[in-house]
């Protein structure tokens, strides 16, 4: 910065004081408050913002970004569900966690119905394991109808009180003509309504009458009442395909927490049980 001063006013008997003035350093006013960043610790923490003002200190968070709910029961080892069921026909064993990822590790012996299994695990971010040997040398029948009552019961124990849950669940999944509606309620209370028009009697060698039986099997032992409704389809592959996806949707929306629940139980009752 520079400053000039007239040779006026240094010759007046006040040449000392702006002597000094030229010495002294101009005063700048700061009239901003700096707000220092703190460095972001996790890439999924919330991003911390710190003002500081006197001797006081406020904290801003980005709520966008994933934090806790502490409404909602720990689901920090998941809610699983493990179940083996042994009978002459059969040897099943079935694992569920229902706060997975996705993961589907099944081996039946009915490859249409590993495929089946995957989609549940794909659409509905549950992690399923299933390993079953059955008399398969007679047809198909014991084997899927023991994976979907074992499922069942591994259902019922994941869900324990059922507290937070959203209960009910409604889905449409589209797989090219193909249109499946799926509703179901969480409520306890077994009942399967099924109206699905299969054109061929098989899909590879799966046999399509079972698919009504794994979901009554599956509904009888978990407590879950459940609609199915085809709206649209002529490929049996794709009906039966988009059915468990719908199904798997609406399972997952009907399992997820609902925070405004706040951990109580999604019942006038104040209780959902099987019976």
């Amino acid at each position: 910065m520079e400053l000039s001063i007239s040779s006026r006013l240094l010759n007046t008997s006040s040449a000392a004081a702006a002597t000094a003035l030229l010495k002294s350093k101009p005063r700048v006013h700061n009239r901003h408050t700096s707000i220092p960043l703190l460095p972001l610790k996790h890439p999924f923490s919330p991003l911390t913002l710190k003002q500081m003002s006197n001797n006081s200190q406020s904290t801003l968070s980005c709520s966008s970004l994933p934090q806790n709910n502490p409404s909602s029961p720990s689901t920090a080892s998941g809610r699983i569900g493990e179940v083996k069921r042994v009978t002459k026909e059969t040897n099943v064993w079935v694992k569920i966690n229902l706060d997975g990822t996705g993961v589907a590790n099944s081996s039946t012996s009915i490859p249409f119905l590993d495929h089946m299994l995957d989609q549940l695990a794909s659409h509905g971010l549950f992690d399923v394991h299933v390993k079953a040997t059955g008399d398969i040398h007679i047809d198909d029948h014991h084997t899927n109808e023991d994976v979907a009552l074992a499922l069942g019961t591994a259902l019922l124990q994941s869900l324990g009180d059922r507290k937070g849950i959203n209960r009910f669940g409604d889905f449409s999944a589209p797989l090219d003509e193909a249109l499946i509606h799926v509703s179901l309620d969480l409520s306890g209370r077994p009942h399967l309504s099924y109206d699905l028009n299969i054109p061929t009697a098989r899909v590879g060698t799966y046999d399509t009458q079972l698919v009504e039986h794994f979901f009554q099997s599956l509904v009888n032992t978990s407590g879950m009442t459940l609609h199915i409704r085809q709206l649209a389809g002529k490929n049996s592959h794709h009906i039966i395909e988009a059915t468990f996806k719908a199904f798997a949707r609406a399972l997952r929306q009907a399992t997820e927490y609902d925070p405004r629940r706040l951990g109580t139980i999604p019942s006038s009752k104040g209780v959902l049980s099987r019976s």
